[in-house]
């Protein structure tokens, strides 16, 4: 789909935006792109140094240190956000962590963490902005995942939060509802960011690429203008559902047909991929401040 610039433009400008997990990847080019629409923006996230260089390319764009598992810390933001905006018409609960981890055998700490910010971080964005958004023109999107919809070996963790991402943006759509604002869903396949460079930089990860060829469709890394392209136009229109690529539009409909041929293309040498990673140690995509990870 060609995206018509100027058309988006016109329906972005004066937009009052704020995005949490600002400081890379998603966050910052999604930032960049909304600012160079005309949007007002607001950054949070938990790299001082990058968030000052994302904001200092939106216009001096207001920003705050922010660990979205502190629900006062985020109620604080979104106060501030509020007060230097004047309002707020968008929120994009974007913060979120991964790792790989084995149900059985893997590390504990990755399934709490990612609970943690994936899940109750999204919560308490979503809690802290939503009486801000009601309104007419209010929109809240919810940053989940094709791994909400179809699971991988070693995503356990990932995908169970990002599922609970899911269900509070769909949940939050109809509460929205009286008051006119809308809520969405962002589901995307791994797009090109360090994120996924980091969880997928690992032994395991690896082995279970080389071992299953046939599943590259669910392994291969989408540019990143990609998703944004299409968060700009979800945005623009409050859409119900963002999807990146196009082809994860097709899968969410048929999630439940898609799984059993997903389990079948990766059991080539799970057993020892499997052993793989429970020795192995991994880092979080992003360093936490309360873990150290």
């Amino acid at each position: 789909m060609i995206l018509d610039s100027s058309r988006w433009t016109a329906t972005l400008a004066g937009r009052r935006v704020l995005i949490t997990g600002a400081a890379r990847g998603i966050g910052a080019a999604l930032a960049a792109r909304l600012h160079e629409r005309g949007a007002r923006v607001a950054l949070a996230g938990l790299e001082p140094d990058l968030l000052s260089d994302v904001a200092a390319g939106c216009g001096t764009a207001p920003w705050w240190t922010c660990d979205v598992t502190d629900r006062g810390t985020v109620e604080d933001v979104v106060d501030g956000a509020v007060r230097e905006l004047g309002g707020l018409d968008v929120v994009v609960a974007n913060a979120g962590v991964a790792a790989q981890m084995p149900v059985i055998g893997g590390d504990p700490s990755v399934m709490e963490q990612s609970v943690r910010v994936n899940v109750l971080g999204v919560y308490n964005t979503l809690r802290a902005a939503g009486p801000h958004l009601s309104h007419e023109r209010g929109y809240a999107l919810a940053v989940s995942s094709l791994a909400a919809a179809v699971n991988a070996p070693l995503l356990g963790a990932y995908s169970a939060s990002k599922a609970a991402v899911e269900a509070l943006g769909n949940t939050l759509r109809a509460e929205l509802r009286p008051w006119g604002a809308k809520a969405g869903v962002a589901y995307f396949a791994e797009l090109d960011t360090d994120m996924t460079r980091r969880g997928f930089g690992t032994e395991a990860a690896s082995a279970l690429m080389d071992a299953s060829p046939r599943s590259s469709l669910a392994f291969g890394v989408t540019p990143l203008k990609v998703g944004i392209d299409a968060l700009e136009r979800g945005i623009a229109r409050r859409s119900r559902r963002i999807v990146a690529p196009w082809w994860v539009g097709g899968v969410l409909p048929v999630r439940m047909a898609v799984q059993p041929v997903a389990d079948h293309l990766v059991q080539r040498g799970l057993r020892d991929i499997l052993e793989i990673a429970r020795n192995e140690r991994v880092e979080l995509t992003t360093p936490q401040p309360d873990t150290g990870r």
